[in-house]
This record gives C-alpha cells, structure tokens and sequence, in this order.
C-alpha cells in the first residue's frame, strides 16, 4: 500500500535545502545565506542534479533541474516549492498523473539586453593595423580552444601574451595555463617568458583588474583575442550574462581605451538557433537580428554579446567575428577536451547501450582548425569588419560516427527517441553516467511546442551555415578543415580509450 504524502512546509523545506546546500559546498549550515543567489555558491551541474534527485524523493513528485536558477535563492525556492507540494497533495489522486513543477520562464527581450555603455566608444580615429603584433590580452586561456589560441600565436606571431586568468598570484596563475597547456599536449618551455598573467575576473568591472593595470594595458596592448565564456548546459541567460556579456562589455573598453586595439571576437553559430533561420543558408555577412525561439542561457548571451561586439564596430572599433560550432578535438593528435558534451553523450550512450534515432549531422570542427583559422585571419588587415563562419565544411551524418562506434566493439542500439528519454528518466539514477547531469538541457520542454533542446539541433530546424567566404579567405593559406572520415574517428577514439574516458570492454 502506497503511503500517504506529507504537505512540507517552505520553512521545512528551506531547512532541508540550506543543509543539502551546505554539505554539497562541505560548508557549516550556519554560512549559507538564504536570500544570496544559488549560482554565488559555484553549484555545478552535478552538485546541482543531486540535489535535485533528492528532492524528487522527499517531495514525491518530479522537480524540474532549472528550478534552481529560475528561482535563484534558497528562500525564492523554498517559498515556490511549498506552493507546489501544496498543490500535489489536491491533484494526488488515484487516477491523477503526478504533478511536475516546471519552472516559469520569465519573459527574456535578448534585443533589449543588447545595450552597450555609450563611453564604450574608440578614443581617437587614429588606428594602424598590423600583422605582427608585440604584445596580445587573450581572455579564455585555461579553456580548451583558449590554449590552442595561445599555441597558434606563440608560433605565428613573436607577440607576448597577456592572458586573463583567476588567481591568488601571477605565480599561481602561470601555472593554470602551464598546467592547461600541458592536459593538451601543447606546453613548450622556450614559449614560457611570452606567457605572461593577468590576474582578474571577466565577470567583474574592468575585468577585475586594478585601474590602474587596465589603463596601463590599454595604452601597451596591440590586439586583443575575446574567446573566454561561461558553458553551462544548465543556467539561464541571468546566471551566465556577467561573464558572458558583461565581460564582453569590458573587454570592448579595454578595445578602446587610450589607443585603438582590434577585438577578434569568438562568438559561436548559436547566434542563428532562432527558429526564424531554420532551413535556410546562412553567410558569414548575414544579419543576426532574430532572437526569438533562442531558448539556451549559453546561446542567449552569445547573441546578445555578439550584438555588443557589432554595436562597437558600428562606432568604429575594428572587429572580426569567428563563429565556431561545437568543437572536436586535435585532429593530430586526438587531444580533446572530454568535458564537452559531443564526448559526455557518447560516453553516457555508450553504457546505455543505446542512441535516440535523431536525424543529426556531425558538424563540428577540430580544435587545431578552429586556432589556426582564428590567428590566420585575425593577422589579415581585409579581415576588419568581417565575420567567419568556421562550420565544418563538409559535415556528415551522425550515423557514420555510431557506425563507427560499433566497429571498436561498442554495441550501441539505435531507439526511436522518445524510447530513449524514458530510459533516460526512469534507468539514469545517479552521476556515473555523464547524461544524469544533462537531464535539464536534454529533457526541459520549452515553448508552446513543448520541444526540448534536443529538438531544436534537428536537421529540419538547423539552419545552413554556409562557410564559403571564409574558405576564400582562407585560400592559399595552407589551413583546411580536415575531413570527418574514419582516420579522423580513429584518431579521437584513439585518444578517448587511451587516456581511460572510454573502456573498451
């Protein structure tokens, strides 16, 4: 017999948040703030899934992921799940289905948020380009495109590079991009005196750097390579728009400040996931203006950062804009950032056993592509003022890469795809399996088509990003995208199983 529910109380469920949140942090109960905001805390998705996972139980009735971010306090929270387990308790009835609390969306104007400060403007018309730049500021650099930028520099230029990076010290700091240089594989001693620290915070004011240090950068800087950004498959727009847009903000008027420094932007093809643009080509001087239907935080701020990027060169700062899709790894070396969610979904289907029959096209390019493409094209005075789609240019269908999956050995079933979200809610109970921490982005249901995420990369609903104009510009160049053909997966596979990420059973 099916024992009845108990009504818990907000104040109750506070209680038990404040010391869930606490032991997730190993914090004392006494130091979380009920009314400071849940992303404060650095809760990452798993932390967060778990805790999700045990208020399904305690609750006795589904709690959606993003609750925690659309409800960003443990007292915001608190006060709106008490509301629902009252409302559960009137709906639970023998033949009722269990109530699911669904987060409200609030109403988010992207084009509204695309407002950059009117000081941000270039500080004297004066600007003489140069190919060989002697000192660079790059954002991004303990990520993974980020430290094949700092490679593709360090050989292409002579330029010092002065990189962005949280720290307690410049001491401290130099070792992060040492230490993330090295996880690829691309660390060079003789490189090291033109690696150079600087500490602050791209969601802070000036970057959180000292005035002082932001005018003194300003004045010395030559060029400035924007790829640093916050990727979260969970977070609204709100919990990521410090460093996503505001940073950009900052980094603008660092651009503009005293001299004039080129931005080379790396935005993302995201900027076009507006359902206005499905079916249709795409060009790399084509206008962005449709928001709408953009339903991803991360992909959010990218439009709206882009957007400040565009209203800067409107006033006359020099720009490039590289739009990167989802990004594979070295295609040398297999390096790859296993973190990203090409490799989590993999890895999660694999010990599934099965794949959701979605019709998807691979269309991601290699790292050492992406890096080479970037510093080539940013080093061409022609490229001012342009955008560049790096798309691969001859993606294929993602059944060439389950194909090839089965070939090493990994039986992976191909299921209709509402069969393999159910295996997913009801078999995926805990984080072994990378896909637990992905519920939110693979399952939320958005618009008053109620699609997921998921549906929205459809082939019928992608646009088509055509790259054409950047394969010119990259013409005689030597640099070209290599193909997504069986050397390409053998090298990747070869990397996965080699350092563990994948078990050969």
């Amino acid at each position: 017999m099916k024992a009845s529910k108990k009504v818990l109380t907000a104040a109750e469920i506070q209680a038990w948040l404040v010391s869930q949140l606490a032991e997730a942090l190993n914090v004392e109960p006494e130091e979380i703030d009920i009314e400071q905001p849940l992303d404060s805390y650095g809760l990452d998705s798993t932390q967060a899934m778990l805790i999700v996972g045990k208020l399904d139980k305690m609750l006795g009735f589904k709690v959606s992921p993003t609750l925690l971010w659309h409800y960003p306090t443990v007292a915001t929270l608190s006060q709106r799940l008490g509301e629902e387990s009252e409302e559960s308790e009137v709906k639970d009835s023998p033949t009722a289905k269990k109530a699911s609390v669904s987060a409200i969306k609030p109403i988010l104007d992207l084009s509204a948020e695309a407002v950059l400060d009117p000081s941000i403007r270039p500080g004297s018309t004066s600007f003489h380009f140069t190919s060989q730049p002697e000192n660079v500021f790059l954002t991004g650099g303990t990520g993974f495109l980020g430290a094949f930028l700092i490679h593709e520099l360090l050989q292409q230029t002579n330029a010092d590079i002065y990189c962005l990076v949280r720290a307690a010290n410049s001491e401290e700091g130099k070792q992060k991009l040492k230490k993330n240089l090295q996880n690829y594989a691309l660390w060079d001693e003789k490189f090291s005196p033109r690696i150079i620290p600087i500490l602050g915070d791209l969601s802070k004011p000036l970057l959180g750097i000292s005035p002082q240090g932001f005018d003194m950068l300003a004045m010395n800087l030559d060029s400035i390579y924007h790829s640093a950004a916050t990727l979260n498959y969970v977070y609204p727009y709100s919990a990521m728009k410090a460093p996503n847009v505001l940073g950009t903000q900052e980094v603008l008027r660092l651009a503009c400040l005293f001299k004039v420094k080129p931005v080379h932007y790396v935005s993302s093809v995201a900027v076009f996931e507006s359902p206005f643009y499905a079916g249709k080509v795409v060009k790399e001087d084509d206008s962005f203006e449709h928001w709408q239907g953009i339903f991803l935080g991360y992909s959010q701020t990218k439009w709206v950062a882009e957007k400040l990027v565009k209203i800067a060169s409107d006033r006359g700062l020099p720009v490039t804009i590289h739009r990167p899709p989802l990004i594979a790894g070295d295609s040398k070396t297999g390096v790859c950032n296993t973190d990203d969610f090409i490799n989590l979904v993999i890895k999660g289907c694999i010990q599934m056993g099965c794949f959701p029959n979605v019709d998807y096209m691979l269309d991601a390019s290699p790292v050492d592509y992406v890096s080479k493409a970037v510093v080539y094209l940013s080093r061409q005075k022609e490229s001012l003022g342009q955008a560049f789609h790096l798309q691969h240019p001859e993606p294929v269908p993602l059944t060439n890469l389950l194909e090839w999956m089965n070939s090493l050995g990994f039986p992976i079933e191909v299921i209709p795809y509402e069969q393999w979200q159910a295996k997913l809610i009801n078999d995926i109970s805990s984080a072994e399996n990378p896909l637990y921490t992905l519920r939110p982005f693979l399952l939320e249901r958005w618009s008053e088509e109620q699609i997921t995420i998921p549906d929205l990369y459809l082939q019928s609903r992608r646009p088509i990003i055509n790259c054409q104009a950047t394969l010119n510009a990259l013409a005689g160049s030597g640099i070209v995208c290599p193909g997504m053909d069986n050397q390409l997966f053998m090298t990747y596979s070869a990397y996965l199983i080699q350092n563990g990420f994948l078990n050969v059973a």
